[in-house]
């Protein structure tokens, strides 16, 4: 193979020997010539690399027709076995639950904690979870858990509902623990749509959780900022859910994902219409097998029924009734997400436009008023924020795989442990300088910091009158959907059948691209034998050719100028919305009192549920002063790390290595978690109270036991690092209390023998 770079250096030798038969005379001659030559390079590399090109967008094409009629289609990277099919199931679901076949060289412990993935169903093949081996499946595999995936068919089943969907997720969990009887309960990962959702089923069925991850998905969906997240104002747009009605009514009761899909690839146009194609064009050599391996997911859409997706525009889009419990069952039970008592991980991105953060944590703001009422509740919620992952990096990049996902796994016994109130998991690179790096597996540290309220909103979030505008939005929805089905929907139903529906779907634009590009083209027939015989004489341009770098060039000012498209087209969108939605006029019409200011909802008090924690509370706070010295030392432990306001995976693991080298001390994880959870509400309660009963709790101990549960403290504060000046005032403050116990009397008598026993008197 001759390569242009080879023929370069060739010239500039002999350029280089004719320097000294005064070459730099006549070099200005030459460069016309070597320009030409370049030319000739860049239009054979440039053909070649269109030929390749073409080629392998028709080997996506055919690979998304094999796709659309299997109707078992997965882009899962694993071997699977069904455990329970939900097409069997009464109602009956489009959705299974899976084992994953771990491969030969993963060591998977049954008796660990079971994970469950669930798959996002938002318009995409299901498999992301696990489309390649560095994934949230690989993850759970490696560090030798038990793995389960709970996936879905391109076609629903007629009839099905959001709520049949969840009841049958709730059946698959309790499936997969009746498997695991040994083992603590699962955790449950639900990347985007698929979060929302199984937050719903964990809302009813709280029992069933051990841990919930949401990745990247939306809770709360008016959140977000202004100059940004503009997916948010589209449903505002197109007058509400009533186009969503329409939409069903052209498919015949079903709603076409490749909608959704088209709604996502709008969002980027400099991606969508050119630096996806340009990387692979540019990059063919290489990049080929990526992109069809990515394009296997994402140009394979699905179908949803109409009732389902309608119900997700309307309580959820448009709605946003998830995140203030507007939501209930068809029996009327209410959807509390404060129901869930297991800890709630939240994953999510900065870079994130279809899920940015406040619409992946604004539903802590709806729920809660203080940070106390999040303590007193129980619930523990940890959010991460990745700088620059997008929506897709998420779930499908290796790099976020093998760093978040992978801590999160491993680190599930603590995150499980953690006390209950706000958190964020924040990850520290390992430098030569890290104390005892060895604890943490990986190149990070994850240490999950204490947060508040304030943090949530400081991340952004709606004012007033943009609650007022969102509102407006549900409301003027409902008018409009109510007219569509009273007037139109009939007859558009009547005169779309199901043949009808089909030849709409296939017109869309992203099925389109699909069958220009596949064997049904008869232009295309001889692509891939030409492009066997250019990977067989291919023929790659330098670098350095100025033709290439034009190319470059003229690329990145297409990205420019797309992008500025869009960032008018956005900003056009968002003024609209507000002139609109805002105006007092439509908002005296759809029914908001304009003579009064707008109240952001914020779940109502509960008179029940505040009296259950109540007496919740009062019954915990009664039992401070029962124990012993391990629930002393625990004590201990976490009101110094209160201090600090953050625990870290390196001081977990030293306390369950340090407890258990003492028996007075010993613990298992379990035990070691509930002490930390019942420790750290005595401390929240009345941290007062809880040091000064420290002396109830030592009664029983020995100065050696006193000495013992110190240096266990002090050792275990120390794992992560250098003592904090506000750390070390702690622990001497927590040694007072224990020497003023130890000073006393009673417990001077245990230490050494003072009283003999004597012998019985007879009875006189």
């Amino acid at each position: 193979m001759v390569m242009a770079d080879e023929a370069e250096q060739e010239t500039e030798a002999a350029t280089s020997d004719l320097s000294f038969a005064g070459w730099d005379c006549i070099a200005p001659f030459y460069a016309p010539f070597r320009l030409a030559q370049q030319a000739v390079d860049y239009w054979i590399d440039a053909c070649q690399r269109q030929i390749l090109f073409t080629d392998v967008l028709k080997q996506r094409s055919n690979s998304h027709l094999v796709h659309e009629h299997d109707k078992e289609s997965t882009v899962l990277h694993f071997k699977t076995e069904m455990i329970l099919d939900g097409r069997k199931m009464r109602p009956p679901v489009n959705y299974q639950l899976c084992r994953i076949i771990p491969p030969h060289d993963a060591i998977v412990d049954p008796q660990k904690r079971p994970f469950i993935i669930f798959d996002p169903r938002a318009g995409h093949e299901p498999g992301i979870g696990g489309m390649k081996e560095d994934s949230e499946v690989g993850s759970t595999l490696r560090a030798g858990h038990p793995c389960y995936f709970v996936g879905f068919s391109p076609e629903p089943v007629p009839g099905q509902t959001v709520e049949h969907v969840y009841e049958a997720e709730a059946v698959f969990v309790a499936k997969v623990i009746e498997m695991h009887p040994r083992a603590e309960k699962p955790c449950l990962i639900g990347n985007c749509q698929a979060g929302w959702q199984i937050t719903m089923m964990g809302a009813i069925y709280p029992e069933l959780i051990g841990v919930l991850i949401l990745a990247g998905s939306p809770m709360s969906y008016w959140a977000g900022v202004r100059g940004k997240n503009p997916m948010r104002y589209k449903g505002g747009l197109l007058g509400g859910s009533w186009a969503t009605a329409f939409a069903n009514d052209l498919g015949n009761g079903k709603f076409d994902g490749a909608l959704l899909v088209q709604n996502f690839e709008g969002m980027n146009l400099a991606n969508t219409y050119w630096k996806k194609a340009y990387s692979l064009y540019s990059k063919v050599d290489t990049e080929a097998q990526r992109f069809l391996e990515f394009e296997r997911w994402w140009g394979s859409p699905i179908l949803l029924n109409g009732e389902e997706i309608q119900f997700i525009v309307d309580a959820l889009f448009i709605g946003n009734r998830l995140s203030t419990a507007k939501l209930s069952t068809s029996d009327g039970l209410r959807i509390d997400i404060r129901n869930i008592k297991a800890p709630i991980v939240i994953f999510c991105s900065q870079a994130d436009d279809i899920t940015p953060p406040q619409q992946a944590l604004d539903w802590i703001l709806d729920l809660y008023r203080t940070d106390d009422e999040i303590v007193a509740s129980g619930q523990t919620i940890i959010y991460c924020m990745h700088r620059s992952a997008g929506h897709l990096g998420i779930f499908v990049s290796s790099s976020v795989a093998s760093k978040e996902h992978d801590k999160f796994i491993q680190n599930i016994g603590l995150i499980e442990a953690l006390p209950a109130g706000l958190h964020e998991a924040v990850f520290i690179e390992k430098t030569n300088e890290t104390k005892n790096a060895d604890l943490a597996s990986g190149q990070h540290i994850i240490r999950f910091e204490r947060r508040t309220l304030n943090d949530i909103r400081a991340i952004g979030c709606n004012d007033l009158e943009d609650e007022r505008r969102f509102a407006s939005v549900a409301r003027l929805s409902g008018i409009l959907r109510e007219l569509y089905e009273t007037f139109v929907s009939p007859t558009v139903s009547l005169l779309v059948t199901e043949d009808i529906a089909a030849a709409i779907r296939q017109a869309n634009p992203i099925r389109m691209r699909y069958a220009m590009f596949s064997d049904r083209n008869p232009w295309l027939q001889n692509v891939s034998s030409l492009a066997e015989m250019v990977r067989q004489n291919r023929h790659t341009v330098s670098n350095n050719n100025v033709f290439l770098r034009l190319q470059n060039i003229t690329s990145n000012q297409i990205v420019i100028a797309l992008d500025a498209v869009r960032e008018i087209r956005d900003r056009t969108a968002e003024s609209m919305f507000i002139s609109f939605y805002g105006s007092p006029l439509l908002q005296a019409v759809v029914g908001l009192n304009t003579s009064h200011r707008y109240t952001k909802h914020i779940v109502g008090r509960d008179v029940d549920r505040e009296r259950d924690i109540q007496r919740r509370l009062a019954g915990v706070s009664q039992l401070m002063e029962v124990g012993g010295l391990r629930e002393a030392t625990v004590r201990g432990i976490m009101y110094v790390l209160r201090g600090t306001n953050s625990i870290d995976e390196r001081g977990y693991r030293t306390a369950l290595k340090v407890l258990n080298n003492y028996p007075a001390l010993s613990v298992t994880p379990t035990e070691y978690k509930n002490l930390i959870h019942s420790q750290s509400v005595f401390l929240s309660i009345d941290e007062k109270g809880a040091l000064e009963t420290l002396s109830s709790l030592l009664d029983n101990a020995t100065s050696e036991d006193i000495a013992t549960a110190l240096s266990a403290i002090k050792e275990i504060i120390q794992a992560r690092g250098d003592i904090s000046s506000n750390a070390m005032e702690r622990i001497t403050h927590l040694l007072e209390y224990f020497v003023a116990s130890h000073a006393s009397l009673y417990r001077r008598t245990l230490d050494v023998t003072v009283f003999e026993e004597l012998p019985e008197t007879p009875a006189s």
